[in-house]
């Protein structure tokens, strides 16, 4: 079927279709326990290739699977059928009309895009899930998205205006408020359209008391249909009944939506409280104050994130994050501070910031909620099993306490967040969904759980729809009455059961599809890392990545996934990746295991930056897997030319070090170079960097000594390959700068390695070996209590990082991770020399610096010396080591580059500084823009000489 599929869809679609099996591994699951494979993908264009794509599955009888951003955590994105993809070129906003305050999107266009565009005029869309920077308008209309503003601004459906649909039969109709008159008018139409609104009309007008009763206004109540809108006193509102329906009725070509005022003000008030379950108590107290929202967090999940700290929040062990707005200067900050004081002994503290900035920080911790709940902190695993149920706000306490001796019962347990102002609660528990005896147990607990929010007057969803996380499960919540309405709604567009078949209506069982797999032991047995925070298993690292798509943002900061915002391709980004491998563990789609092509071909533009280590909230390492990957797929196997020219870098640097001047020649020269470029593996448009003349550690014999015991405060200076045979200025500046900071500083008496090339290459036992050898030479040193200083920060992250991978329970390598530090870490408990340099600066910061060691004490050194720098957020130099030089990698390369680092450089002065410690971000930066950027080492070197 799916090549039938194929061959009649093409010459139909203008879009992008696909069955091979990486495609289709890529779409199996949404951000939800559930996996579908599906029978094909299409990336339509626009609405005349949704058109076509419709017309032939009805033709061939297939399912259409309506998906966004895939970020539902409910099962409502992923289905046997057609997955039709909006958000790859079915976006944009097309009007903007600031005088109406509305806008007219395509179904693809990601709500920050729509944010961006609505800001210039004081707008924005008043609904805002966490998933902003890459959930779509259509998947928000789908599941009927609200986000942490609803308590003010409403839900998805509250906003809808307008909706430009498609029905299963080719049928396209416009709806949305309809007067008496002109549903008559409707109603009189021939074909589907008048048809549609006869029965729709029957329907109401047989059931307005149960419409009126159960089927309530109250805002929380996602699950099931919305058929409330079509009461009469509602206007009879198609276009707000539909939205929440999950692509189960129509696809969605466009919509119009309402926009609302930005408050000129904006204060967060972060209050503080003994435990959540109090949090939940004072909620009725808060909501009078009018909020714009009220957040909540206990302590375990601000802990998850590394950058989160309790001891920057008020006393407590659960938080609500409540903000107010105003038109006048200091009036939503008045508001905050009185409703602290309103709420007295109930609140174990409170501060009031003011600082968007500040208020930025908090706000990551509850943004990224879904990614880290899903490890808790002991490093067990937890999942979306049940998220999202909602109660009325003035039951949210008496809930949540019993949710939490449910819990208990069943020997559960999960953090607890979301939006309390709604009574929306966010909960992901530590399900077994690995053995037959956990899955029974997680079905008996989540229906106990529908029992409980039923019996609280509550919605099984609060927003992300029902999918197959809840549809099963609706009769413990409606009537069967209701449930016989939901039917009939569906049938009046769908009467074949072709939309999304297995959700609301006719539903699949809760616990089956489960996507959630272990690794074969034999798989196991064969992987080669030690996977320290994986419980040491290549499975368990697999299972990291649940889908939230934070790797697709391309309109926020951070590193991750500098590949995904060059190509914009799914396989590129991180969660792509992961779900390839996952698959590739699965063995139904892609069959070939570690010799897998598919899974080589999307792991080919991965830049091992690591920016999905520190930026995924659930810390993917796919840098990591690559390596892996690469160790197994090239077992016994030739390998790529590049693997063995820059694989095995070090040794030729230590070769061409006996003759740096010949081989300086012949580098230099453009014949000899184009065929050293060819026989390398190395892109043509590279320059190839120039040999020093002598390598820091011969030119500093004197400092290749053995450990001093007696000496005072001993550090070892890492000589790094990179600046050893490059730019050795950097290692003299660097023995220099900590000598007059009271460091004695000495060089290992033997030649030494990390060994990042051979594992960014995936030759890990080469690595192994090194790396080995390189802990026995540092025995001595470490001993004697010797720190280790470490200037190229893709070596030093190497041992804080991987080397617990490579050497797992190895005594002397993490002694070696703990006692590796940056220059400014050392410089930073120093009493430098240096001071009022008055220089003005920008930094760029190495990728691995950034995911693994932080870039805090730089900043302070920076600022202490005199140096007025501003940290760039530019992500990726697109370098990253070896992938910049690799032959077929340029072009990416460079578009890394252009995303947003070398813009930023040009709009820097020439006179101002460009710092940066990462060798590829300086060579990136001296061959593709007229900078010349350089190590914090050598500008405090400078200070130095300067005084």
């Amino acid at each position: 079927m799916r090549d039938t599929l194929r061959r009649h869809l093409a010459g139909q679609v203008a879009g992008e279709i696909a069955v091979d099996p990486a495609s289709l591994a890529l779409y199996t699951t949404d951000a939800s326990n559930y996996r579908h494979p599906p029978l094909g993908v299409l990336l339509p264009r626009d609405a005349e290739d949704v058109r076509a794509a419709v017309a032939t599955c009805r033709e061939l009888d297939v399912p259409i699977v309506a998906r966004g951003g895939g970020t539902s955590i409910a099962g409502n994105a992923c289905g046997p059928g057609l997955v039709v993809d909006t958000s790859r070129y079915f976006a944009g906003v097309r009007e903007l009309d600031p005088e109406s305050r509305t806008a007219r999107v395509a179904p693809g266009t990601v709500l920050d895009d729509l944010q961006a565009a609505a800001a210039p005029h004081g707008l924005r869309y008043g609904p805002d899930p966490s998933t902003h920077s890459r959930c779509t308008i259509g998947g928000m209309i789908g599941n009927n998205a609200c986000g942490s503003h609803s308590v003010a601004w409403g839900r998805t459906a509250d906003t809808v205006r307008e909706l430009d649909v498609l029905l299963y039969d080719g049928t396209r109709m416009t709806v949305g408020r309809t007067s008496p008159p002109e549903l008559d008018a409707r109603t009189a139409l021939p074909g589907t359209e008048g048809r549609v609104y006869r029965e729709l009309r029957d329907l109401v007008r047989g059931n307005l008391a149960l419409l009126r009763t159960e089927l309530s206004t109250w805002p929380r109540r996602v699950s099931g249909y919305g058929l409330e809108h079509l009461l009469p006193e509602n206007g009879f509102d198609l276009a707000k009944a539909l939205v929440g329906s999950e692509g189960t009725c129509v696809t969605v070509l466009g919509a119009e939506l309402e926009l609302t005022e930005l408050p000129r003000h904006r204060v967060l008030a972060v209050l503080g409280f003994t435990e959540d379950v109090a949090a939940a108590d004072a909620v009725p107290a808060i909501l009078p104050a009018a909020p714009l929202t009220v957040e909540g967090v206990d302590a375990e999940l601000v802990g998850l994130l590394a950058a989160a700290r309790t001891e920057d929040l008020p006393a407590g062990g659960a938080w609500l994050f409540v903000e107010f707005g105003g038109d006048e200067p200091g009036e939503a900050e008045q508001r905050a501070h009185r409703l602290a004081a309103e709420l007295g002994e109930a609140i174990t503290g409170h501060l009031v910031l003011t600082d968007p900035a500040a208020q930025r920080r908090l706000w990551r911790i509850r943004e990224e909620g879904a990614g880290l709940a899903t490890r808790r902190a002991d490093g067990s695993e937890a999942w979306p099993g049940w998220e999202d149920a909602a109660v009325p706000p003035e039951r949210l306490g008496g809930y949540l306490r019993e949710f939490k001796r449910l819990m208990r019962r069943h020997g559960r347990s999960s953090v607890v967040y979301g939006h309390y102002g709604e009574g929306c609660l966010h909960l992901r528990l530590d399900f077994d969904l690995l053995s037959e005896s956990g899955i029974a147990g997680f079905r008996s607990f989540v229906e106990e759980a529908a029992d409980l929010v039923a019996a609280h007057g509550g919605s099984l969803s609060g927003e992300h729809g029902d999918g197959q996380a809840r549809s099963e499960l609706l009769p413990r919540m409606y009537s069967a009455r209701a449930l016989e309405l939901f039917e009939r709604f569906k049938a009046i567009f769908d009467p074949d059961g072709r939309m999304n078949p297995g959700v609301l209506v006719e539903p699949r069982a809760v616990d089956a599809n489960l996507r959630v797999r272990t690794a074969s032991p034999e798989l196991e047995r064969r992987t080669f890392l030690g996977y320290p925070e994986d419980h040491g298993s290549f499975g368990e690292a697999m299972r990291r990545c649940v889908g939230v798509g934070k790797c697709r943002n391309t309109s926020g900061g951070g590193v991750m996934c500098p590949s995904y915002r060059a190509t914009r391709e799914e396989q590129h980004s991180t969660r792509g990746r992961a779900h390839l491998l996952a698959e590739m563990i699965n063995g139904e789609l892609i069959t070939d295991g570690w010799r897998s092509k598919e899974v080589h071909e999307a792991l080919d533009l991965c830049l091992s930056c690591k920016g999905c280590l520190s930026d995924c909230p659930v810390d993917v390492d796919m840098a990591t897997y690559k390596a892996e990957f690469y160790h197994q797929h090239y077992r016994r196997r030739l390998r790529p030319a590049a693997h063995y020219s820059m694989g095995w870098l070090p040794l030729w640097l230590r070769a061409a070090a006996l003759s740096p001047r010949l081989a300086g020649a012949v580098t230099a020269r453009p014949r000899a170079a184009a065929l050293l470029k060819r026989l390398g593996g190395i892109a043509p448009q590279r320059q190839l960097p120039a040999f020093a003349r002598t390598p820091f550690t011969r030119a500093r014999r004197d400092l290749c000594r053995g450990p001093d015991p007696a000496a005072p405060r001993p550090v070892l200076l890492w000589p790094d390959s990179f600046n050893n045979y490059f730019t050795p200025r950097v290692l003299e500046a660097a023995a220099e700068v900590l000598g007059a900071a009271g460091y004695q500083v000495v060089l290992p008496e033997r030649g030494v390695c990390c060994g990042l090339t051979w594992v960014s290459t995936g030759q890990l036992g080469v690595a192994r070996r090194v790396l080995r050898r390189t802990v026995e030479v540092l025995r001595p040193y470490l001993d004697a209590g010797y720190r280790v200083a470490g200037l190229e920060p893709s070596c030093t992250a190497l041992f804080r990082g991987d080397l617990g991978h490579l050497l797992p329970g190895d005594g002397t390598a993490t002694l070696l991770a703990e006692r590796t530090h940056t220059l400014a870490e050392l410089l930073a408990e120093a009493d430098p020399p240096w001071r009022g340099l008055d220089l003005d600066a920008v930094s760029q910061v190495h990728c691995h610096q950034h995911a693994v060691l932080g870039f805090t004490a730089e900043e302070r050194v920076m600022a202490e010396a005199g140096i007025r720098s501003s940290t760039l957020d530019t992500g990726c130099c697109g370098l990253a080591g070896n992938f910049g030089f690799e032959r077929g990698h340029y072009e990416v390369s460079l578009a890394c580059a252009e995303d947003r680092l070398l813009p930023a450089l040009r709009e820097t002065p020439a006179e101002t500084l460009v710092i940066s410690d990462g060798f590829s971000c300086r060579t990136q930066i001296a061959q593709e823009s007229d900078r010349t950027a350089v190590h914090l080492a050598e500008v405090l070197q400078d200070g130095l000489r300067r005084r």
